[in-house]
């Protein structure tokens, strides 16, 4: 079926560009040229469906697949549109990509919504069951149950320390999920899993994600694992560095007119500063100041006490609720990235007090800091401003363990997709100086508790 999407998509185009723009040309293409272009806009829009997630049909939403569709569409018409100018050597009629998108996109969600019906109706949810030690479960039993058309659990078992009582119970399932099961328990479990085509989840621990970027090696006829362990190489920081250089000096040559824009209202609005600094904590603990439209009030914390700004938080002005939604506040880092504070993708710079409180909770999390602080990462794009520590930590780690420039590319244009969606936005509950709970509205998180216990060793 993606085959087929990328086939129609890409035989729209070529049929655009023949019928409208190829005789226009002052050096008309052959049928090579034809078929090359054609192949360059269907490579362009595979890679960037598949950065997105638009071929995901049955792991992420149908509303997120089309949302994917279409922002790899735009961006592609768009550079087709430029591309075809400068072959033209003038700017050619634009109506007939408008169109073609038009098009392309009704196709896209016809072809999305059919997808994602036929896959559930082939691939039911399966039977589940979630094992578990601590709260933590709470959480990953609640987003499971956010996507019931996918996940099904119907026990919930609290792991005791004995594994033999648990085994006859796993058969009577098609899935099971792991989350904090110690790893002696979790093996056992594992393997009878294995020789009983059980499909398994497991929700990773530090150990997990450092392992899982391990290096395959064989020693004559002996398989080995390598763990370098030492971050990112000189070489590998060289690299970065140019990357940041160019994106930063390029960033802020673009957005330097919605900067003044947004400079000038916020001085309009309240004739307070128009730029925030704070002490934030980058590569190897090292504190640097890092600068942010200012988004609340002036002395938003004059009391001295480090708060994370929460849902609805009464700090935050009219122009701050604006640009913290379209994350225009955080222009002012690629100055930060530019001095070589930051990096353009990397962990999000924590305060030093409130990593200190991080790590009195998960003393792992100074893991963070074997990079850069960065603009973007994976919790940043995969998580929200109230993320826990512990996903936050996960998350990091699985972009430092198994960093390389092709990685950095792909978050870079991630980023563009989460821009718009509000929810990635969202604060910590009032009060709180650290999200230990993902805020959820009071009568959802009632049902959520009352489902949760009532499946609790059933």
């Amino acid at each position: 079926m993606t085959g087929l999407i990328v086939i129609v998509l890409g035989g729209l185009y070529l049929f655009v560009w023949r019928r409208f723009y190829l005789y226009d040309m002052e050096d008309p293409f052959y049928r090579r040229g034809n078929w090359l272009l054609c192949a360059i806009y269907i490579a362009i829009l595979y890679i960037f469906n598949r950065i997105y997630g638009g071929y995901r049909i049955g792991f992420y939403r149908v509303t997120e697949i089309i949302y994917s569709h279409l922002l790899s569409l735009g961006f592609v018409n768009a550079v087709t549109y430029f591309q075809i100018s400068l072959i033209a050597r003038r700017m050619v009629n634009v109506i007939p990509i408008i169109l073609l998108l038009f098009v392309q996109a009704l196709i896209a969600v016809v072809w999305a919504l059919t997808t994602n019906k036929l896959y559930f109706w082939l691939y039911p949810p399966r039977r589940m069951i979630l094992i578990h030690i601590g709260s933590y479960s709470e959480s990953i039993f609640w987003k499971m149950n956010t996507r019931k058309e996918k996940f099904n659990i119907t026990h919930r078992l609290r792991f005791e320390g004995e594994v033999e009582s648990i085994l006859p119970l796993l058969s009577d399932y098609e899935a099971v999920v792991f989350s904090g099961i110690p790893s002696y328990a979790r093996n056992k479990l594992v393997r009878f899993c294995y020789e009983n085509y059980i499909r398994v989840y497991i929700v990773p621990t530090v150990i997990d994600i450092i392992s899982g970027s391990s290096e395959y090696l064989t020693l004559f006829d002996t398989p080995l694992l390598l763990l370098r362990n030492r971050g990112l190489s000189l070489e590998d920081c060289g690299i970065k560095r140019t990357l940041d250089l160019l994106i930063s000096s390029i960033g802020l040559l673009l957005a330097s007119p919605i900067m003044l824009i947004v400079s000038i209202c916020i001085k309009i609005y309240d004739g307070g500063p128009v730029l925030y600094k704070q002490t934030r904590l980058t590569i190897n603990g090292k504190k640097f100041q890092i600068y942010k439209f200012r988004s609340m009030i002036v002395d938003a914390e004059k009391d001295g006490v480090a708060r994370l700004a929460s849902h609805k938080d009464d700090r935050i002005t009219p122009i701050g609720h604006i640009i913290r939604k379209l994350r225009l506040d955080e222009l002012p880092q690629l100055i930060n990235v530019w001095k070589g504070d930051m990096s353009i993708v990397g962990p999000r710079p924590e305060r030093p007090e409130i990593e200190q409180e991080y790590e009195k909770i998960l003393p792992e999390f100074r893991y963070r800091l074997r990079v850069k602080a960065g603009l973007t990462g994976y919790a940043q794009i995969l998580g929200k401003y109230n993320t826990t520590p512990q996903d936050k930590l996960l998350l990091d780690l699985m972009y430092i363990e198994n960093w390389t420039i092709l990685l950095d590319l792909k978050l870079i244009f991630m980023t563009l997709k989460v821009l718009f969606m509000p929810e990635s936005t969202e604060g910590v509950r009032p009060g709180s100086v650290l999200p230990i709970e993902v805020c959820v509205p009071t009568k959802e998180k009632e049902k959520k508790n009352q489902d949760f216990e009532s499946t609790d060793n059933q």
